[in-house]
Order: structure tokens, then sequence, then C-alpha cells
């Protein structure tokens, strides 16, 4: 009984060891800071990592673009102090999105439908984890194969907390209700898409379509944009699994009030952000560019708002609810098109 006791608190106390470790305090010293005290050291490196480049370059400071990301960084910590109530400790399975780069010392929380295959064919380049110098020689599906890139889930305790505290950590936002008409462009409206249509459109037919057709619910290729919406909000949805990552919010994908971003990009202005980002790694230097993205199959907001002029002011209000979050946190106003009140 004794020895049963001792091996539980054993337990215990490593339990809480790992959760202590994993925690990244957002109140402790900056990551500038504790650069400086390692001496322009970083994980093993020297010289000026791409967070000093950020905060300490006086010409840098002085730059518009720089105090455009300084205002959303001060906003985004504004809004977290406001509607974050609870803090809790991070877990490996929140760090899944988040991309390393140990060459050039970068974490890129990636969001699906915000220009992501190309930020990481921008990263197997930057990691070397690629044959190609050329981010757009890398087909689309070897992007997204997981063991061409580390995220920080497969770090241990102390190597996560090491590199939170002294990368420089970057996400890319897009307007909620565009980036998720996108989503469902992609998955639910292209031929291809088939194993979206097994996995998700036969069960959304299922459940939200009166009289539905035996082809529709053996193959559920012609979901329709309010069935969709219908199963996003529908509460067994989110209490049998978690969303798709294409659909899902994205501060539940990366966790801004967990994890202290240094640069928010948004996909309206991505040219400029992806620049930006690149600029403090020198890589615009070396001959690297983020690749011009295809304006042809875009999601615009005039897009956007045809897809909502069918909903009911009911449903969207529901769905901004679900959604609001995001809003909040990166600063998007609410759309035109929604009949709110």
């Amino acid at each position: 009984m004794r020895k049963s006791r001792v091996q539980r608190m054993v337990l215990a106390t490593c339990l809480g060891s790992l959760l202590l470790v994993i925690f990244y305090f957002q109140s402790g010293p900056s990551p500038v800071a504790e650069d400086r005290i390692l001496s322009s050291s970083w994980l093993g490196k020297t010289g000026r990592s791409p967070l000093q480049a950020l905060y300490d370059n006086d010409q840098l400071q002085h730059s518009p673009l720089h105090l455009v990301h300084q205002r959303r960084r001060e906003l985004l910590s504004q809004m977290c102090n406001l509607y974050t109530r609870k803090r809790r400790l991070l877990s490996p399975e929140d760090l899944r999105h988040l991309v390393v780069d140990d060459e050039h010392g970068l974490l890129y929380c990636y969001v699906p439908k915000v220009a992501c295959t190309n930020w990481k064919r921008v990263m197997m380049v930057l990691t070397g984890g690629s044959k190609y110098r050329d981010p757009l020689e890398i087909p689309a599906h070897e992007a997204h194969v997981p063991t061409n890139l580390k995220t920080l889930a497969d770090y241990s305790p102390a190597e996560i907390n090491r590199r939170l505290r002294a990368y420089l950590k970057f996400l890319f936002v897009r307007e909620p209700f565009e980036r998720l008409v996108s989503a469902y462009r992609n998955k639910f409206t292209r031929s291809y898409n088939t194993a979206f249509h097994r996995r998700y459109g036969t069960k959304i037919i299922q459940r939200h379509r009166q009289h539905p057709s035996p082809e529709a619910l053996a193959r559920g290729n012609d979901v329709r944009f309010e069935e969709f919406l219908y199963y996003l909000i529908d509460p067994h949805t989110r209490k049998e699994e978690p969303f798709n990552e294409h659909w899902e919010r994205a501060h539940s994908l990366c966790h801004p009030c967990l994890v202290h971003y240094d640069v928010v990009g948004k996909y309206e202005t991505l040219e400029e952000d992806a620049a930006y980002v690149l600029g403090l790694i020198g890589a615009d230097q070396a001959g690297l560019h983020f690749p011009s993205s295809s304006k042809i199959t875009r999601t615009t907001d005039g897009e956007t708002a045809r897809f909502f002029k069918g909903i009911s002011p009911f449903y969207q209000r529901r769905l901004f609810n679900l959604y609001k979050m995001d809003y909040l946190l990166f600063n998007y106003s609410i759309p035109s098109y929604l009949q709110l009140r």
C-alpha cells in the first residue's frame, strides 16, 4: 500500500513538471532581453537572431510597416487580456500547427486557406528539407506531407520552451467568413476532393437535408453552403470531434493568447507581410521570395457576400458568434452583408 502511494506521488510530480516546463509565460522576461543575457547566442548559434532583428533594429523601428505590425501585436494583447479570463497550460496537441525552422530561428503557425501551402513550401526551402531551391517547384501535395517539416510538438518540453522564447513566432490570418467560404468551395465543390465528400459530405447531407437521394447519401459530393453552415453550428458536431483544420477558428489552431506572436500577417496584405518576415532573416538578399498568389480562384469579399445572401439572420448570428473571437483578436470588422440585428 505504501509503495503504491509513493509511486502515485512520483508519477504526479513528473506529470506536473512536464506541464510546467511546456507552459510559456507571456509575462516572463522578454525574448529580446533573454537573448541579450545569452550574449547573442540562440540555441547553439551565434549572431543576430530574427527576434533581435525585429526588436533591436533602429532603422526598422521607424518604418510604416513595422508600426503596423506593432499595432497588431498590441491589439492582440489587449483583446486577449479583455476576453481571456482563464489561462491554461499548453499541451503538445496545441503545438502541432507550429512549424519549426531551426536554421533561421522561426516558428510559423499555419492556418489552412491562408496561403499555408506556399508558406510550407518556403519553410521547406529554408530548413533544407527539400531538394528544390524555388518554392514553386515543390508540388503542393509534398508541402503537406507531415514528415517534410517538423512541428513544435516533435520536441521535448525543455526544447519547446527554449524555442518559444528564442525564436521569432509568426502566423497569417484571414477575414474569417472569407476563409470559411474558401474552405467550402475547395472541399465541397471540387470534384477531386472525394475524401472530403465521403468523410464529411455524406454526414452533412444525412443530418441536414430533408429527403436526400441515395446517390447524395453515398457520394456526399453536392453539399450546399447552407447545409455546411448548419453542420458547423450544430452542437452535436463539436461534441463528436474537433472541427477539421480547414474550418477551425484561427485562434483555436494557433492559440495567440498563450503563444506570444511577434508578427501577425494578414492574407489581405500577404505580399508585403511575407516580405517583412523573410526580410528579418535576410532571405530576400539570398534570392528567396514568397511566391505570388493566384488571383484566379481566390475567394473575394464580394463572392463571400453572395454565399451569405440566402442565409437567414438567425443562422448568420449563430455562425458569427462561433467565429467572433477571430474577428476580435485579429481586428476584422463585422461584414456589411451580415444582418445581425
